[in-house]
């Protein structure tokens, strides 16, 4: 794998790199209702020392009615120079998963036009259980200046989404179980039909991750991508654009940085009637 690619920073290099002066550390935990977890609150009795708390549903367009939609770039911009990010700096991002909700403030960056980011591989578990430092109290960051470059190329929106049915322009990567999937189990959002865009191709998230929370290695990566054609155009999509962007993170890892991701996601096409499913 050339390195240059390689989105992620081990545990090992972030130790060294704590203190470093252009180097800015986010928690972006976030986990689903049924997880029974409270990112905040962990944040709160403990972090990577340093890390600030990076809330995806409030860095978000709070005036969708659907979860955690992109905000756009003057919001971005306000909240990351809050949290002390700014043009040059390296941010490594990391979650309590191990890699789940990282990735999608990796892809926010991204479209942002910032492209020195970075996620930590394993995240807090792979950091804990290394017996690496750990700190409660809340960090203090200086504002600094932050210039966001939006790059839209990395988002589909629900016209876009559309278009693509029954198109073999580009391939529909979804990120989701298969049984919501295939609509055998349901949605954990109330009001949502289960399924799948037509024509779209089941790659749960799961399946770029080691049980232990780390990503797999790059050939293992195209073994788990094998049922689409790496060469051809790819969106990716999920339940609510946190998962889909862990897909986008292996590709990355691929050398395949440029895949939009459907920020809607199944929240927004599931709830609409008047859009075709399959099952």
């Amino acid at each position: 794998m050339n390195e240059q690619h390689d989105p992620l920073v081990t545990t090992e290099w972030l130790a060294l790199h704590l203190d470093a002066p252009d180097v800015r550390i986010l928690d972006a935990s976030w986990y689903l209702p049924q997880m029974g977890r409270n990112a905040r609150g962990e944040y709160d009795a403990g972090h990577i020392p340093g890390a600030v708390y990076f809330d995806i549903d409030e860095v978000a367009d709070t005036s969708s009615p659907l979860p955690h939609m992109l905000p756009d770039p003057v919001k971005f911009s306000s909240r990351i120079k809050r949290m002390g990010c700014g043009d040059g700096n390296h941010v490594v991002v990391y979650d309590g998963s191990g890699i789940f909700s990282a990735p999608r403030v990796w892809w926010m960056f991204r479209v942002m036009g910032h492209h020195h980011i970075s996620v930590l591989d394993g995240g807090m578990p792979k950091w804990r259980a290394e017996g690496r430092p750990i700190e409660d109290l809340p960090p203090y960051p200086r504002e600094r200046h932050y210039t966001p470059r939006p790059d839209r190329t990395l988002v589909r929106d629900l016209n876009a989404m559309r278009a693509l049915i029954g198109g073999q322009d580009c391939q529909i990567v979804d990120a989701r179980s298969p049984g919501r999937f295939n609509g055998t189990e349901p949605e954990p959002r109330p009001g949502l039909r289960g399924g799948h865009i037509p024509g779209s191709v089941n790659i749960p998230y799961s399946t770029v991750l080691n049980p232990d929370g780390t990503m797999k290695t790059s050939d293992a990566l195209r073994d788990a991508f094998a049922r689409i054609d790496l060469s051809r155009p790819i969106v990716t999509t999920c339940g609510t654009g946190v998962s889909a962007a862990i897909l986008n993170l292996a590709l990355a890892r691929l050398g395949i940085e440029d895949v939009p991701l459907y920020d809607g996601a199944w929240a927004e096409w599931g709830a609409r009637e008047d859009l075709p499913i399959e099952r």
